[in-house]
C-alpha cells in the first residue's frame, strides 16, 4: 500500500480517536436523559428565573400584599359577597402576574415593586436595572399593564358572564387599571383613586377616549324625535327618565351606540338609536350638551344625608370634577366617558341605581358600588344629586 495512503488512514485514526474521546470526556453523562437533552438541565433551568415555586413561597417578604390576595376575589370564589371556597384551578395566583407578561421579581420583566419588595436589580430585557433608584420608572406601559387584566376581563362574546368584563374605551382608556383597582384584591379602591384622567401639566380633563365633536346645529333637528320624553331641550317630561341637558357629549355618544348595538338593553332607546347613524349621534350629543339646565330638587332631607353617603362610597372619584384629591364640582364628571349627575332627575337616578344593584343593567364598576348600597342610600344620593347645580 503507497505511504500516503498509509499517512491518510492514520490521521483519519487520529481524527476518530479524538472525536470518540471528546464524546466521551465532554459531553456530560445526562445528555440523552430526555432525548438531546441533558438531564442535568432540567434542574438547572429550574433553578434559574423565572422560578414558580407556588404563591405560599412569596409570604415571607410580602406579607401585606399576600394577606390582600389570599381575601380577595382573585384567590376566594364568592357569591353575594360570601366566601364560597378557594379558587385553585381558575384563580390567578402570584406568578400568573409577577412572572407573566408584567412579572418582575422573580421573572425578568419589569413590574412596580412593593413596598416590601427586597430586590436589589431587575432585569427587564436583559439590561440589569438597580431597583432602588430614585427617579427611575420600571413600570411598563399602561396598555402592556392593561393587557394582563384584559388576558381574563375584556368583553368576549364566549366568556362567562359571572367573570367581570369591560369595553375598554368606554371603562378606562388609556387609564392604568391600578389607578382604580388593588391589584391583589381588584375591587374598586375608592381611598386611593385619584381623580379622573387629566393632563398632569395643565390639570385639565382627558377624555377616555378620543372624541370627535359634533355640530350642534345639526343635532337640533336630530333631537326633534327625542323632545317626546326628554323634552325640546333635554329637560325629561318623566322624573324616572334622564335629562339630556348638559350631559357630557362623549357619554351620550357611547350611550347611543350601546343602545344600537344591543350591549345597553333598552327596547324604546334601542329602536331610536338603530336610525342613528355615527355623525347623528355627535350632533345630537353636541345640541343636548350645550343646552340649558337646572337643578331639578330633590327632599331636602334626604339629600342632606345623601350628601354624607356619596362621599363614603366615592362617587367623587368619578362624578366629581375634582376627583377624591382635588377640590370640584359635585355631580359633574371631570371625564367626556363618565356622565353628570348633577341636576339629574332623582327618580332616574334611583331606578338606575336599583337597576344596577339588582343586575338587570350591568357596568363593571356602578354593578359592584351599587350592591354595597340600600335602598335608602339609592333614595339619598338620588336626592344629593338631584339638588345641586348642573353647570
Amino acid at each position: 500500500m503507497p505511504k500516503h495512503i498509509v499517512r491518510l488512514l492514520a490521521l483519519v485514526a487520529v481524527f476518530a480517536i479524538i472525536a470518540i474521546a471528546a464524546k466521551e470526556f465532554l459531553i456530560p453523562a445526562s445528555f440523552y436523559q430526555y432525548g438531546h437533552y441533558r438531564g442535568a438541565a432540567v434542574a438547572e433551568i429550574a433553578s434559574k428565573i423565572p422560578k414558580l415555586d407556588g404563591s405560599a413561597s412569596c409570604q415571607s417578604c410580602h406579607k401585606e400584599a399576600y394577606a390582600e390576595w389570599v381575601t380577595g376575589i382573585h384567590r376566594k370564589a364568592t357569591r353575594n359577597d360570601v366566601v364560597q371556597g378557594l379558587v385553585i384551578k381558575n384563580g390567578p395566583n402570584c406568578e400568573v402576574c409577577h412572572t407573566g407578561p408584567a412579572g418582575n421579581h422573580p421573572s425578568k420583566e419589569a413590574m412596580p415593586l412593593s413596598i416590601e419588595d427586597r430586590v436589589t436589580t431587575i432585569t427587564h430585557k436583559h439590561i440589569i436595572h438597580p431597583a432602588d433608584v430614585p427617579g427611575r420608572n420600571l413600570m411598563l406601559a399602561a396598555k402592556d399593564m392593561q393587557s394582563v387584566c384584559l388576558a381574563c376581563h375584556e368583553k368576549l362574546e364566549a366568556r362567562p358572564k359571572a367573570q367581570p368584563q369591560i369595553a375598554v374605551d368606554s371603562h378606562g382608556g388609556q387609564e392604568l387599571c391600578t389607578t382604580c383597582h388593588n391589584p391583589h384584591s381588584p375591587r374598586v379602591n375608592f381611598a386611593a383613586v385619584p381623580r379622573p384622567p387629566y393632563d398632569s401639566i395643565t390639570g385639565n380633563a382627558i377624555p377616555v377616549s378620543a372624541f370627535k365633536p359634533g355640530d350642534a346645529g345639526a343635532g337640533k333637528s336630530v333631537a326633534a324625535a327625542c323632545a317626546g320624553c326628554h323634552g325640546n331641550a333635554g329637560m325629561s317630561v318623566n322624573p324616572e327618565w334622564p335629562n339630556l341637558a348638559g350631559q357630557h357629549a362623549g357619554y351620550l355618544v357611547s350611550s347611543l351606540k350601546a343602545f344600537k348595538s344591543g350591549t345597553r338593553k333598552n327596547d324604546m332607546m334601542s329602536g331610536m338609536a338603530a336610525g342613528l347613524s355615527d355623525a347623528d349621534m355627535r350632533n345630537v350629543a353636541a345640541y343636548f350638551s350645550k343646552a340649558g339646565c337646572g337643578v331639578t330638587w330633590g327632599d331636602k332631607a334626604k339629600a342632606l344625608l345623601g350628601k354624607a353617603k356619596v362621599a363614603e362610597a366615592g362617587c367623587a372619584a368619578c362624578h366629581n370634577a375634582g376627583g377624591l384629591r382635588a377640590a370640584g364640582a359635585a355631580g359633574i364628571s371631570a371625564s367626556q366617558a363618565w356622565p353628570n349627575l348633577a341636576g339629574q332627575n332623582a327618580g332616574y337616578l334611583g331606578v338606575a341605581l336599583k337597576a344596577f344593584k339588582d343586575g338587570s343593567r350591568e357596568h363593571a364598576v356602578m354593578s359592584s358600588v351599587a350592591k354595597t348600597l340600600s335602598d335608602s342610600d339609592i333614595d339619598n344620593q338620588s336626592a344629593y344629586f338631584a339638588s345641586v347645580s348642573c353647570r
